[in-house]
């Protein structure tokens, strides 16, 4: 692989999809221009750094247009030789000698500085990669906004877009058939999703996995709406939280006990249980991989490019081993080992769920006549639904 007298700057994406990734990729390639450099893409993410090598240049012209464009240009994967798990306490450690390939390819392109965007598990790489010395810089990306070390993630705001305007469709038709209707939206361990697109999307009862709760409390939520002539009731459930029993729902466990369990069935559950117990209709609607796809928000659009920017900007002054972050008002940096340490959950005590709880939506752990600004009675057996349903008779 032959050198060039001007620095290069390579970027990569890597992970889960997300409205984003391409304005962050514009955002590198148009600053890395104004500072002299040229810049590479890795194709396929960090699977691209091994041979054969795969990667593309990328200028201000041919990273015109993508701003809007969701997914990634360069393509990402979850898959392959770089595989690791999500969470605090499961980085994995990449065989040495796929690390020292990596290296290879960075030292023979003479790369000035290497920007990996990604979640949790892909920074969890970056660091091992700055570990062995390479010039590393991270962005991070997760519509889950589980990242503590930024108040937001890029992709965070589509996805809830995305899920608003699913509950603004559902509201119509919940209402039409007086029929309960549950929204499964992403949120393997943090419900900001739910929390966020709950609130702007009136829903009556949000399920996240750091506030425990009870089907009972779900289920006491809809008939005091009944109560109230409101036939209908819009539930919205993280695919994260956790049964009442304790358990997480799951589609698929993780293979040979290596990666992540495939969440999802929680929505499909909680509707089962609700007809079972209420004899309501109700139905169930996953979002799933919608809330990857599509164009950004503009919000999202800015903060990506101004990711972008900035992550060549710490390229530039050599700060390697830090990822950009988002600190109201202002784009900041910290070290990518404290980034990836702890991840952001929703706090029950919040002022975003003591607002939803004042505006009456329920989290399934309360009683429906319990003042919203009380400390909540965590898994305290509600009353039984059938002293619960007989109250509500001839309302």
């Amino acid at each position: 692989m032959a050198t060039t007298s001007r620095k290069r700057i390579g970027v990569l994406t890597s992970g889960g999809d997300c409205p984003g990734l391409n304005a962050v990729i514009r955002g590198v390639a148009k600053a890395a221009g104004q500072l002299g450099y040229d810049c590479i893409g890795f194709l396929k993410g960090y699977e691209g750094l091994i041979e054969p090598v795969t990667f593309v240049p990328l200028t201000a012209k041919n990273t015109t247009g993508i701003l809007h464009q969701g997914g990634t240009i360069l393509g990402s994967t979850n898959k392959g030789r770089f595989v690791a798990k999500s969470g605090v306490d499961d980085r994995v450690q990449i065989d040495p000698e796929i690390l020292d390939a990596a290296r290879m390819t960075v030292e023979q392109l003479d790369l000035a500085g290497l920007v990996c965007i990604g979640g949790d598990g892909s920074l969890s790489i970056a660091q091992q990669f700055h570990e062995m010395g390479l010039p590393v810089v991270g962005v991070p990306k997760t519509i889950d906004n589980d990242l503590s070390a930024t108040a937001f993630t890029f992709g965070f705001d589509s996805a809830v877009a995305c899920a608003t305007d699913a509950l603004d469709r559902l509201h119509t038709t919940a209402c039409s058939h007086e029929r309960t209707m549950v929204l499964e939206v992403m949120g393997r361990h943090a419900g900001w999703i739910a929390l966020h697109a709950g609130i702007a999307g009136g829903g009556d009862v949000i399920l996240i996995p750091e506030i425990p709760w009870t089907f009972e409390h779900v289920c006491h939520k809809i008939l005091d709406r009944e109560s109230k002539g409101k036939r209908f009731t819009l539930i919205v459930v993280a695919e994260g939280a956790v049964l009442p029993t304790g358990n997480l729902v799951a589609r698929e466990p993780s293979s040979n006990g290596k990666g992540q369990m495939r969440l999802g069935g929680i929505g499909e559950t909680v509707a089962r249980e609700i007809q079972d117990r209420l004899h309501r209709e109700t139905r169930c609607v996953v979002l799933g991989h919608l809330q990857r796809g599509g164009p950004p928000t503009t919000f999202d659009r800015v903060l990506a490019t101004q990711f972008g920017a900035h992550a060549v900007r710490l390229v530039h002054h050599q700060r390697f081993g830090e990822m950009i972050c988002y600190q109201p008002p202002e784009i900041s940096s910290v070290p990518i080992r404290e980034a990836v340490s702890r991840l952001s959950m929703v706090d029950a005590q919040s002022s975003a769920v003591q607002a939803a709880r004042a505006l009456g939506i329920s989290f399934g752990d309360r009683d429906v006549n319990e003042s919203p600004f009380s400390t909540p009675t965590a898994n305290v057996a509600a009353e039984p639904l059938a002293a619960i349903e007989a109250e509500f008779v001839g309302h």
